[in-house]
């Protein structure tokens, strides 16, 4: 295994959305590939019970898109408005980022949506639904840091959920299928991406315990 490589693979695998270029199309053999590795991820109790749906009907992107604003129009906006006044630069840009993916999202020309078969009891806890992501996000994972190797970029967003059945009626999506996420798709402008600044793993790291040094 070449390490640097893998290293610098997950290391520069981004949240990419201002620099996804929204007048490439993608084609779905490369969807195909990526969503093979994806679902090489462990899944809970080997249920393999993830499920993808896969849009690049414009229409349908349109209409998801118009349910994404709904739900994060009105946080996005303050948020940004918040880390401006504070003299927050990082947040501003992530916030001003995020609001640019909300104003393009229908543009991006691949949404794909991770979901799982089976949906949670209510009164599910914490060990219960912790086992129950636990069989999607590693394989979003898989499936982003497979796009990075070939060129494109994507998000994990989730603005969407508040109107999941919503999306379920667009999409056709069965009652008993919970969708856990939209990534937006694209191929990305450039791919010079570089490793964020993030805090020493020394001062977020407790050993045998949270008092640990």
């Amino acid at each position: 295994m070449d390490l640097e490589s893998c290293d610098w693979l997950l290391s520069t695998t981004r949240a990419v959305r201002k620099r996804l270029d929204l007048s490439r199309p993608v084609p779905r053999a490369v969807i195909d590939e990526c969503l093979e590795l994806a679902v090489q991820a462990p899944t809970g109790s080997n249920s393999q019970n993830w499920r993808w749906v896969v849009v690049d009907d414009a229409d349908k992107r349109q209409a998801l898109a118009e349910l994404y604003r709904r739900g994060g129009e009105a946080y996005l906006t303050g948020a940004n408005t918040r880390a401006q006044s504070a003299g927050d630069a990082q947040q501003a840009r992530v916030f001003s980022s995020a609001l640019y993916l909300m104003e393009h999202l229908h543009e991006v020309p691949v949404h794909v949506i991770p979901c799982l078969a089976g949906r949670p009891r209510a009164e599910a806890g914490v060990t219960a639904l912790g086992g129950y992501y636990a069989s999607i996000y590693p394989a979003v994972w898989n499936f982003q840091l497979a796009l990075r190797a070939r060129g494109l970029g994507s998000c994990l967003t989730t603005l969407h959920l508040g109107f999941e059945r919503e999306a379920a009626e667009i999409l056709g999506i069965p009652e008993d299928v919970v969708q856990t996420a939209l990534l937006p798709v694209a191929y990305t402008l450039g791919t010079d991406f570089k490793p964020a600044s993030r805090p020493p793993v020394s001062e977020i790291t407790h050993w045998n315990g949270w008092d640990g040094s």
